[in-house]
């Protein structure tokens, strides 16, 4: 997922000009003048004028100001040179949206509190014919396009999708037709004919003593209701924002899908717990025995052969709350949803599949706060089996490149604006904005607020953010204690030590170290091809990964840049990424050892100038009159160079007659010189320097190359790819050029061959 913010270029810095002479006027006084009004108002028209409009730009600002909140004020400041095709924000009448009544089906009078959703694709599993035998529940099936036309299971009711059309929902415009993600419709169904509590969950799994009462908390108000605190975790370390449940249930080697990888190897328990008063519980996320809900870099590096896992979780181990500014992964396998929380099961769909349902998750926390409500995980309430189905490792792009990143934004977004539907449909707008999701999901939320108002359901009221006051202090009164149990994990080879497998921690260190380097990737080739493929394989390991093409695609977020002189759109996407701890250039032909980089210095500068094949330096006599021209523009900039610049420069370049050349395919900008670059693309300003000629002349000015770091010196450097590709490659180079991927089929034989150096590569193809 590429974020595609909206920048203002950094303005050139002002030039000194010479001051303009006084010349003082001899005469004290001058003539008097009449004091007619007329006259003085002719006298002074320019100065009323101008004062009027510096007053009604104070008065604007001030009400742009005070109408919207800060994040939207501070968008409409960069807004002003945005490209035509921005994001816009949907404007709804929420006071005329016209009542939605079910006319079409069977089930027209058909009322019920409690209501099990589920997606089908198949005919009825053995699961799902124990789930309609549940006392009190209602069963609803939600079809697909793979779903077989006779499907039929008494005392389930199943919505076709035929069934679905005719209900009349907005929502259904935007599902697409072989996807889970067409709940939607069964939850606004299930909205409309009463429900009061909705189990979320697949044909899987069996409801554990077939009794949904047994760990979830049905009732949370009046009789029935468990009124007891409730153990929580302690917000005690506000840079905490998200946590393995499954530590907690006594598997500390397991993790759920969605987790970031980075945080996989935090395998202690809790210091202590804290507690809440229990009641406002609105999502509530349960374990799975058997097959967890796990991601597939865990799936395909823990299983043992063909053998099913069989994983079990403390059932004794007591429910655990978190608290505002700490999430965890939420599934739509084994949750129930409380009607104060119904507007949170929307299933985003410009997202992958296995994605959707994560990103839901974190999107209803952030907004369950909004509210006074939080997520409770409570001990396993169902069993799932393990049908050794594998899936792609690109099912899950959108978790495992953004997924770190997500919680971090969501955590720290606010907005004041004054009804839910209103924040909903802002953080929203944010996360399109973002690259989180598209604007097709920006339009689906619109559209699924709209069908939640049109079925009846009553948005809950707003309460302050306790994010926003000062923590209370955590005594030792306050504390609880609970020393989860450790159980056997099954096919895990996890040693008791607490570390993870050596793959998984190679991979957790990678991140590490590049998590807040922005990857910046010129692709020459067909991206529409290549595009996804580049952010799914640098995507795990970096901040995030901007992609730039001589064409726009806005559905792959591709942005438009010219090689040739793409260092000018660096300035933009350096500014985008304040906060990042550097940015590495790489084009897509020049293949990247990540694992070789750990070592290197990521405060000082990386490029090629050892390698002689990519850094070179060539006299202007007797060249082609194009070195020339590049030269003299060279010339011309070093002359208005400041002077820690152009001594840098001077001393490393000796001789005005020659021009140094580098093929720049791969170099590095640590955050500390971002400005230095800045400053050097301004001088440039118009002037058409090469790419090849001004990333040389920049490095030299902003350092001397003996303070280069040295990591690019051994890469594998040909001018064009032999004939035998397989020896060309090493997985012991940092970095190999040149290398050709156009299609799919190619990519799939890179992955194969870097898996040498990380092999967890292998679960991509």
């Amino acid at each position: 997922m590429l974020v595609q913010d909206r920048v203002v270029p950094k303005p050139p810095k002002s030039q000194i000009g010479t001051l303009p002479t006084l010349h003082r006027n001899h005469h004290r006084f001058s003539e008097p003048k009449s004091l007619d009004f007329s006259t003085w108002v002719s006298d002074n028209f320019y100065k009323i004028v101008t004062i009027c409009v510096l007053i009604f730009t104070v008065a604007a600002v001030f009400f742009l100001y005070n109408s919207t909140d800060t994040a939207s004020f501070l968008r409409l400041q960069s807004q002003t040179q945005q490209s035509l095709d921005s994001i816009s924000l949907p404007r709804i009448n929420w006071n005329s949206i016209a009542p939605i009544s079910d006319k079409s089906s069977p089930y027209a009078n058909f009322r019920s509190e409690r209501w099990i959703v589920v997606s089908v694709s198949d005919y009825p599993s053995d699961s799902l014919k124990k789930m309609v035998k549940i006392r009190g529940w209602q069963v609803l099936a939600v079809g697909n396009s793979r779903t077989p036309k006779d499907w039929s299971l008494k005392g389930a009711i199943f919505l076709s999708l035929d069934a679905q059309a005719n209900l009349g929902f907005r929502v259904v415009d935007f599902l697409p037709y072989d996807s889970y993600v067409r709940k939607t419709v069964g939850y606004l169904f299930a909205i409309q004919h009463g429900a009061k509590k909705i189990f979320d969950c697949d044909d899987r799994g069996e409801v554990i003593d077939d009794d949904l009462g047994k760990h979830f908390d049905i009732e949370l108000m009046g009789e029935g209701a468990r009124q007891e605190p409730i153990l929580q975790y302690s917000h005690d370390n506000p840079n905490r924002t998200v946590v393995n449940p499954y530590i907690h249930f006594g598997q500390r080697s397991v993790w759920p899908r969605g987790l970031p990888l980075e945080n996989v190897g935090e395998i202690g328990h809790e210091e202590f717990y804290t507690e809440v008063f229990g009641g406002k519980q609105y999502i509530q996320q349960g374990i799975s025995n058997g097959l967890p809900d796990v991601d597939s870099v865990f799936y395909f590096t823990r299983k043992s052969g063909l053998e099913a896992f069989d994983i079990r979780f403390d059932e004794r181990a007591p429910k655990v709350a978190l608290p505002q500014g700490m999430m965890v992964p939420v599934n739509s396998f084994n949750t129930m949803y409380h009607s104060s929380a119904f507007w949170a099961l929307m299933l985003p769909v410009s997202v992958s599949t296995m994605a959707s349902d994560v990103l839901r998750g974190y999107w209803g926390q952030r907004l369950l706060w909004e509210i006074g409500g939080y997520v409770v995980v409570y001990p396993p309430t169902v069993h799932r089996y393990d049908r050794i189905e594998a899936y792609p490792f690109s099912e899950e792009k959108d978790l495992h490149v953004n997924v770190g990143r997500l919680i971090k934004f969501l955590v720290a977004w606010r907005s004041n604006k004054h009804r839910l539907f209103e924040k909903i449909l802002k953080l929203s707008y944010a996360m399109a904005e973002e690259g989180f999701w598209t604007e097709k999901d920006l339009k689906f939320t619109a559209a699924w607020l709209q069908d939640l108002l049109a079925v009846g359901y009553q948005q809950p009221r707003l309460m302050s953010l306790e994010l926003d006051r000062p923590r209370a202090n955590i005594g030792h009164g306050d504390q609880r204690e609970f020393v989860p149990r450790k159980l056997p994990s099954v096919h895990l080879g996890v040693e008791e030590m607490g570390t993870v497998d050596y793959e998984i921690g190679n991979l957790i260190r990678w991140r590490k170290n590049f998590g807040n380097v922005v990857l910046v990737m010129f692709c020459n080739g067909p991206v529409e091809r290549t595009a996804l493929e580049w952010r799914l394989l640098y995507g795990r390991i970096f901040k995030t990964v901007i992609i730039l093409s001589g064409e726009k695609h806005l559905d792959l977020a591709v942005e438009k840049g010219q090689l040739d002189h793409v260092y000018k759109h660096l300035p933009k996407i350096f500014d985008r990424y304040s906060s990042a701890e550097g940015f590495l250039f790489l084009e897509d032909d020049t293949i990247l050892n990540y694992w070789n980089l750990i070592q290197a210095d990521k405060t000082k500068l990386w490029i090629t100038d050892k390698v002689s094949k990519s850094w070179t330096t060539v006299s202007t006599d007797g060249n082609s009159e194009w070195f020339s021209k590049q030269a003299e523009m060279v010339k011309k900039v070093v002359s208005t160079m400041p002077v820690h610049f152009q001594v840098n420069y001077k001393e490393v370049m000796k001789n005005d007659r020659s021009l140094t050349i580098c093929s720049s395919e791969i170099f590095y900008i640590p955050q500390h010189l971002v400005s230095d670059f800045v400053d050097l693309v301004n001088l440039v300003g118009d002037l058409e320097i090469h790419h090849k000629v001004a990333i040389p002349m920049f490095f030299t000015s902003m350092d001397l190359p003996q303070n280069f770091d040295s990591v690019l010196n051994t890469m594998v450097y040909e001018l064009k790819l032999p004939t035998n590709s397989s020896t060309h490659y090493s997985a012991q180079a940092p970095a190999v050029h040149p290398w050709s991927v156009s299609s799919e089929q190619e990519f799939i034989k890179l992955i194969r061959i870097m898996a040498e150096g990380d092999p967890l590569l292998m679960q991509l193809v």
